[in-house]
């Protein structure tokens, strides 16, 4: 039987300028493992001494998470943005382009709350960065 699998190599993590009508999008330069977003819903417990002796958790609010990922750091603009982004508490609109086909966008925005260099005495000068999401993830 055939694999349905796709390689994750080819994902893009874009960035968005803010421009109204319509949103440009750049690739963030030399990302390299990307966590997230993902999406929880959170309960709150509604238990009473009528519920029969079982925990009745009801939904609240629904939370996007964080994106997670580590670039090889060589002061492009994309990433020097991403840190001047966290300094200036200005929230973007990112998408991340998956290798499918048909090709499968998620857009949303965030934050970007964590911005790290790396610079180990054998290896690659990196940055690990995260973006805090708000809002809604869509898929297109």
């Amino acid at each position: 039987m055939a694999t349905s699998a796709v390689s994750s190599h080819g994902t893009f993590l874009k960035v968005g300028d803010g421009a109204t009508p319509s949103e440009n999008f750049t690739t963030i330069a030399e990302v390299l493992d990307i966590s997230g977003p993902g999406t929880t819903l959170n309960t709150e417990d509604a238990t009473n001494h009528d519920s029969g002796g079982w925990r009745e958790p009801i939904p609240t609010i629904l939370e996007g998470g964080e994106v997670t990922f580590d670039i090889n750091y060589y002061k492009d603009s994309t990433q020097t943005s991403m840190r001047a982004d966290m300094t200036s508490r200005t929230r973007r609109t990112y998408q991340m382009v998956l290798p499918i086909n048909p090709a499968e966008t998620l857009t949303f925005s965030g934050y970007v709350t964590n911005f790290e260099y790396a610079a180990p005495v054998e290896g690659i000068l990196r940055a690990s960065c995260t973006i805090m999401v708000t809002g809604p993830i869509t898929s297109s």
